[in-house]
């Protein structure tokens, strides 16, 4: 997609957070989603970025997208995506895998004190 195409996608304004990896380093970094559309998103962090900077954003119910750096500007950036994405997913609370339904256990008073003694059963002395 070119620059304008990319401009005319829909934009969701949110606030979310993603990992983003620069490409050829080890180095996770945490950035603020500010906007996001199915081409690209702005990111807000610490990340040390250039224009053309190759790398990998992972969001929420998405996974690993690759992308380039489009913009920068003081510590907010563009990101191209390398394909299209549905960014709606990524607005949803987190998917959680089926399993199987919580069972309820039995009660265990292991960890309490004994009932008191039936006081007709004591001796005096």
């Amino acid at each position: 997609m070119t620059g304008v195409e990319t401009r005319s996608l829909t934009r969701d304004s949110l606030f979310l957070l993603a990992n983003v990896r620069i490409e050829n380093e080890s180095d996770v970094h945490r950035v603020r989603v500010r906007n996001l559309s199915d081409g690209g998103m702005m990111a807000e962090g610490s990340a040390v970025v250039q224009r053309g900077y190759r790398l990998e954003v992972e969001l929420r119910n998405i996974g690993k997208i690759g992308g380039s750096v489009a913009w920068v500007q003081d510590n907010r950036f563009g990101i191209a995506f390398d394909e299209e994405i549905d960014s709606q997913r990524a607005r949803k609370p987190v998917e959680v895998e089926e399993t199987e339904p919580a069972r309820v256990l039995e009660r265990s008073w292991q960890h309490r004190a004994p009932p008191p003694p039936d006081p007709s059963t004591l001796r005096k002395v």
